[in-house]
């Protein structure tokens, strides 16, 4: 699927890709209603309604990612809501194997995530992530959102790469679709980001199998 002779950079997403969504998913669709019905005296299922309201509002944008955004905006510390469920955070399947392979190569590696600094922290002091790449990038530094291509032009002023000879993969379809856009050639997404969720079909993308695909 992938010469990995002819690649110089692997971009890799956090959340979906390295690590399991079921985290995230199970956070912003059942834990966070229930902490947010609790302060309102309402009942859930009014909760996750009037929530996925609000989100679906900031989509696409960086407060979709911000926690800081949906605290205020909520009223609810986000990060400590996040803590208690914290023993769901946790690496796909085969992906530490993966990223030990590919550190003994020459690939120049980072991880590229939309993910908050909040939220990026929390899952590194629990799986030590850090510890594999060469770089991390959080697009809250940058201003924009990895779906948008600017995110791209200013990722590449700080981290030069040659998109001819780049590697991306994620779990989001728009954001590959913005990688691509600028011109990243090599571009591969994940098929069950979530562990509690049936594999996903898609066409538009390749996916990637951790246990198969390995740097050569």
């Amino acid at each position: 699927m992938i010469d990995w002779h002819k690649i110089q950079t692997v971009f890799l997403d956090m959340d979906g890709t390295l690590l399991d969504l079921h985290f995230d998913n199970y956070f912003w669709l059942t834990h966070l209603p229930k902490r947010f019905a609790e302060q309102r005296n309402m009942n859930e299922s009014a909760a996750l309604t009037h929530l996925n309201s609000l989100i679906q509002s900031q989509e696409g944008t960086l407060n979709w990612y911000c926690v800081d955004y949906w605290t205020e905006e909520l009223g609810l510390d986000i990060r400590q809501l996040k803590e208690e469920v914290q023993h769901l955070i946790a690496f796909r399947p085969h992906v530490r194997d993966f990223l030990s392979t590919l550190q003994n190569t020459h690939h120049r590696v980072a991880l590229v995530t939309n993910a908050h600094h909040k939220s990026l922290n929390l899952k590194l002091s629990i799986t030590g992530l850090d510890q594999y790449v060469d770089a991390i990038y959080c697009s809250h530094d940058f201003g924009y959102p990895k779906e948008n291509v600017v995110f791209w032009q200013r990722l590449q002023a700080i981290e030069p790469f040659d998109p001819e000879h780049t590697l991306m993969i994620d779990d989001s379809l728009p954001v590959l679709r913005a990688a691509k856009a600028f011109g990243i050639k090599h571009l591969l997404t994940i098929a069950q980001p979530d562990s509690q969720h049936p594999p996903r079909q898609t066409d538009e993308f390749s996916n990637i199998d951790f246990n198969q695909n390995r740097p050569a």
